[in-house]
């Protein structure tokens, strides 16, 4: 990056440093640390929607839907999160090349399951081999994202659902004798009251995506924790230029000091938030803003 890095075996150890924390691979470094955020982000409002699903799912009359949210949710907490990771992205991408197997390949004769291999015609891999490797990268982290989604939807959705059980029953019981429909009680006093009850799970929620983000790597996706292994390795060919002892204890080091940064700050605004939901709420929390 800069001039004077044209041959780092002469520099001092400011300027060592300066060429060395600013090549190409600690630039796709320091940009995991915006892929964390991204999954971050995108995570936890799908997490939530799948969440809120599948309490209302427990929570119909239907049968086969209350089965279906109960089954989701009980099943998907059942399993160890590695597990359903490893399991669930292969699982989801196989099945989505056999789909535009079966559409853009119908005169195909050779099985698709071989073994242990899967093989499905040239155009319905995904991504296409000759794709730009930016398409496989945003491939893989959709992967990731939906899964992750998947995962922390089912403990949302135990979460929303105990919030919901936590309404009194009487303020239902109220807006029913008003005249509201029971769509309307739902929609216009459960699902507003629900949030102070179901917070405190939704934060833990949000600490554990937070520390689970490292999953990433397993994932096929070059996260942090990927990048802090290779940055720190001592034996790792593609950063011969810059040859140094075994670093990694810092690099992992940064990546506490950021779990920790993330973990501060989600403290703040979740107590933020907390204060702002209880104005008014029948709770300890409502009673001492109320007192206040």
């Amino acid at each position: 990056m800069f001039s004077y890095c044209a041959n780092p075996s002469e520099l001092d150890t400011f300027r060592w440093l300066s060429c060395y924390l600013t090549t190409g691979v600690h630039m796709k470094f320091y940009l995991s640390f915006g892929v964390v955020l991204l999954l971050l982000a995108l995570t936890a409002p799908l997490a939530l929607l799948f969440g809120f699903g599948g309490a209302v799912a427990s929570r119909s009359r239907f049968l086969p839907l209350s089965l279906l949210g109960k089954t989701y949710t009980a099943m998907v907490r059942g399993i160890p999160d590695i597990a359903f990771f490893l399991f669930f992205v292969i699982a989801l991408d196989q099945g989505l090349e056999w789909l535009r197997h079966q559409a853009l390949c119908p005169d195909w004769t050779e099985p698709i399951r071989q073994g242990a291999n899967f093989l499905v015609c040239p155009q319905a891999k995904l991504p296409q081999s000759a794709s730009p490797q930016m398409f496989h990268e945003i491939y893989n982290f959709s992967l990731a994202v939906f899964t992750f989604a998947i995962v922390f939807g089912a403990f949302a959705a135990n979460v929303l659902y105990g919030a919901m059980q936590a309404v009194p029953r009487a303020q239902i019981e109220t807006a029913e004798a008003y005249g509201m429909t029971p769509r309307q009680a739902f929609r216009r006093v459960l699902v507003p009251q629900m949030w102070i009850y179901a917070l405190p799970g939704l934060s833990n929620l949000w600490m554990i995506l937070i520390k689970a983000t490292p999953l990433l790597f397993l994932l096929g996706v070059e996260d942090i924790v990927y990048w802090a292994r290779e940055l720190g390795g001592s034996k790792t060919a593609r950063f011969s230029d810059y040859p140094h002892p075994d670093w990694r204890l810092w690099y992992f080091l940064g990546l506490l000091v950021f779990y920790l940064a993330m973990t501060r700050v989600s403290e703040i605004v979740l107590g933020r938030l907390t204060r702002r939901l209880s104005r008014g709420q029948a709770t300890m929390a409502g009673e001492e803003l109320r007192r206040a």
